[in-house]
């Protein structure tokens, strides 16, 4: 089914696959004529062209990016768009869509959430850039209509900025990297590698998107076969792919931890601009007749079947047929992996899920921008036409992506055929992908296609025993279920007859609602603050010295965004940084907040020039014990915060508040095994944080224990990879070793400031 190769690959005339081996060059001259390396082959990938174009280095081992557009929503747009003011933003310098379908429910916080909206709105009016309303669209949908085109290069606030399959290279990351671009500053990054997927054959009816790339994730994310990498999908199987079928496996590529993802073009890329009365946008792209890969994946699209990722991570992947004809062994093996992340703080159960030997499930999602595609819901609404999704527990709700993909399926009957089985559709909005909406009962179990099934997000709060499970599947196989009113069923065993949709795009919606300044600001425009749209506090520059308090420790194998900032709930404070910070770890360690605010408490009176230690009596044997061995350790040059250690933290969400939470509360520094994603780590240091590395095995320090960092400032300031830390107790100091690993010299420069709007204030 998927074939991962032990070795890069070369890709001839776009259809075969010659591995790297000693005679690999030879073989590649024979066959085409050419003397060519790897070195010249790996320029001839389509994404070596698009960065190319996009890089203003003037050297493509380290790339300095500007890109075309920026997106972001309404969960990050007013942190970014404060960030920058705070930094001197005078005007959008490219083109800025600002979407609000995450924080569309506007009933909790008072009037925080359409404060947050209207604050976009005068600030799309005020520096020239584009509003969308609630409900109009998600994010990724409309960038998909309205913003991607072939070669260009998109950048948003949101992990799943994908736009690969129409052409367009994107990337998810946190908000301080859209604010280097609103600065006219780049995107600093060392030329990634290229992992080329090569699909071949045709999926068999009944199959989706979602199985294509659960399927894909399944099989790369634990090795880490593309972290950080770029996908470049290739073969004769992409244009067996609609654009839609194309789009749903692109968005989910975020999953496997990869940067960014490429496809090649043809007609059906070429249609879909045309649909969307944006022709000139098309532009064809196909690796060169002789590229190099660093990797290789090969896809059997054929002998794919549709596919489950069973509680708790998209890669816990399983075929429904699989997971049907094991049940028991598999949810009980489900349940056992999900002790490591849940513990003993919840009692968590799938067995009592099975009814006469099937699994039953409470309800059915299909939404946001992995399942709110137009042909994942003509699948569906084809499956269930005539069908009741019965009077039981088991529910039913769509969500299409946008306006226009709704007024289409109200328009060929799609929605009435829902509508009529007791299925509810509903408006463009995000939030059942982080639980702002359809939250499931406790204990119960939601499959979605949607795009993620962390623990916490589909609502659950640990603390209050509250948990739920969210397994990912494909709408047709939803749909398959939801016939047999809740029982698991793949799409493969019901009765198929599914129709070819045309799709007619009308953006009339769009044009009689969405804000549009066409890049023309006026400065004069006021901005609209609400009373919870907080300013950033002051951070201080990084001192010569640190004192830090482990105030967490997590060995889960990886730590997600979730677990560090929570999504849902927390959603109505991200405009008030104090306020939202109250909720950091709080699924994961409801003991973080305060033991971070404590230690804080002698920062914040060291910084007003009061004795610390008085602020916080624990410090007395710590600084008198370092200033045994330190005796220029004083606090006027010694700052005191706060670290945690979590083995692999950051996988998931690019939003910036996991760490910029952490600085807030006094944070100074990561300790960490390996980070999951680039965005993570690098959120970190553009709140100035030091993204500390150290090797696996029994840690030198344990959680609640002090940490000294002598001449800090000074090795980084000296690019020192190695740096000297001391474990601080009764008993003296005990020496050990951290890595910050590689940094530009920007990124250098926001750590030693304190922070990237420390940065530009100072550079400006």
């Amino acid at each position: 089914m998927i074939q991962l190769f032990d070795s890069g690959a070369y890709l001839l005339n776009g259809t075969e696959i010659i591995p790297d081996n000693a005679q690999a060059e030879l073989l590649i001259k024979n066959k085409t004529g050419r003397d060519i390396g790897k070195e010249e082959a790996k320029k001839e990938t389509i994404a070596f062209g698009i960065l190319e174009k996009h890089n203003t280095s003037n050297n493509m081992d380290k790339l300095k990016l500007k890109f075309d557009q920026l997106a972001s929503h309404d969960i990050t747009f007013v942190g970014i768009i404060q960030t920058a003011r705070a930094s001197g933003l005078e005007k959008f310098p490219v083109p800025y869509v600002l979407t609000n379908c995450h924080n569309s429910l506007c009933a909790v916080g008072g009037t925080i959430n359409e404060d947050d909206h209207m604050f976009g709105l005068s600030c799309a009016k005020k520096y020239g850039g584009v509003y969308v309303p609630p409900h109009q669209a998600v994010i990724h949908q409309y960038a998909r209509e309205m913003m991607a085109g072939g070669g260009k290069m998109i950048l948003g606030s949101d992990s799943h900025t994908r736009y690969g399959a129409l052409g367009t290279m994107a990337m998810g990351e946190g908000g301080p990297e859209l604010v280097k671009q609103l600065l006219c500053q780049t995107y600093d990054i060392n030329m990634p590698e290229v992992v080329g997927v090569y699909l071949k054959g045709k999926p068999i009816e009944g199959v989706g998107p979602q199985d294509v790339a659960l399927a894909i994730i399944g099989e790369v994310f634990a090795n880490g076969y593309v972290n950080n990498k770029v996908m470049e999908f290739i073969g004769p199987g992409v244009s067996s792919l609609s654009a839609d079928f194309r789009i749903g496996i692109d968005v989910m590529t975020t999953e496997t931890t990869c940067l960014s993802s490429i496809w090649r073009t043809d007609e059906g890329i070429k249609e879909f601009y045309e649909i969307h009365g944006r022709k000139e946008e098309y532009k064809e792209l196909n690796p060169g007749d002789a590229a190099y890969y660093d990797g290789m994946i090969i896809v059997d699209l054929s002998e794919i079947r549709p596919m489950i990722a069973m509680p708790f991570h998209p890669s816990n992947t399983y075929t429904i047929e699989e997971l049907n004809a094991n049940l028991t062994d598999i949810l009980r093996e489900v349940e056992k992996k999900a002790l490591i992340s849940l513990g003993e703080q919840v009692e968590f159960s799938l067995m009592d899920k099975v009814r006469d030997n099937r699994l039953y499930v409470e309800q059915g999602i299909i939404a946001g921008c992995a399942g709110g595609g137009f042909e994942n819901i003509c699948a569906a609404a084809d499956i269930l036409e005539g069908a009741s999704i019965g009077p039981d527990e088991f529910t039913l709700s769509v969500y299409p992506a946008s306006t226009p993909v709704y007024m289409e399926l109200v328009r060929n009957g799609s929605v009435a055929k829902l509508l009529s089985t007791g299925a509810i559709v509903k408006t463009a909005f995000c939030g059942p992908c982080f639980g702002a909406g359809d939250t499931p009962a406790n204990q119960a179990f939601s499959i979605r296609h949607s795009t993620r099934n962390f623990p916490n997000r589909e609502g659950s709060k640990l603390q209050s025993g509250q948990i739920s499970s969210v397994a990912l599947m494909d709408a047709r196989s939803i749909a398959a279920t939801a016939v047999n009113k809740g029982f698991l069923t793949p799409a493969t065993q019901v009765d198929l007859s599914l129709k070819a949709h045309p799709y007619f795009f009308d953006k009339t919606i769009y044009e009689n609602r969405v804000f549009d300044s066409k890049g023309k600001g006026n400065p004069d425009e006021p901005i609209k603050l609400g009373p919870n749209i907080k300013d950033w506090p002051s951070m201080s520059p990084l001192p010569d010295n640190l004192i830090l308090k482990v105030v967490s420790e997590i060995h889960d194998p990886v730590t997600t965004t979730d677990e560090l900032i929570p999504s849902g709930e927390t959603s109505s404070y991200r405009s008030n940084p104090l306020g939202l910070a109250e909720f950091t770890l709080s699924r994961k360690d409801p003991d973080y907040v305060g033991l971070a605010k404590e230690i804080q408490k002698a920062e914040k009176a060291r910084i007003a020039g009061e004795d610390p230690v008085k602020a916080n009596g624990e410090l007395q044997n710590i600084v008198e014990i370092i200033r045994k061995q330190f005796p220029e350790a004083d606090m006027k040059n010694t700052g005191i915060g706060s670290t945690i250690f979590a083995v692999k933290p950051g996988d998931g969400s690019a939003r910036e508040q996991a760490a910029s939470c952490q600085k807030v509360l006094g944070g100074w520094a990561n300790i960490a095994n390996e980070y999951a994603t680039k965005r993570y780590r690098s959120n970190l240091i553009n709140w100035g944080m030091l993204p500390f590395l150290i090797e696996k095995g029994e840690l030198p320090f344990h959680n609640k224990e002090f940490l000294f960092l002598p001449n800090i400032r000074k090795e980084v300031q000296e690019k020192k990879e190695v740096v000297t830390a001391y474990v601080v107790g009764e008993k003296g100091m005990k020496e050990f070793s951290l890595t910050i690993g590689e940094l530009t010299e920007g990124e250098r420069e926001i750590i030693l400031k304190g922070c990237l709007i420390n940065y530009n204030r100072i550079s400006a």
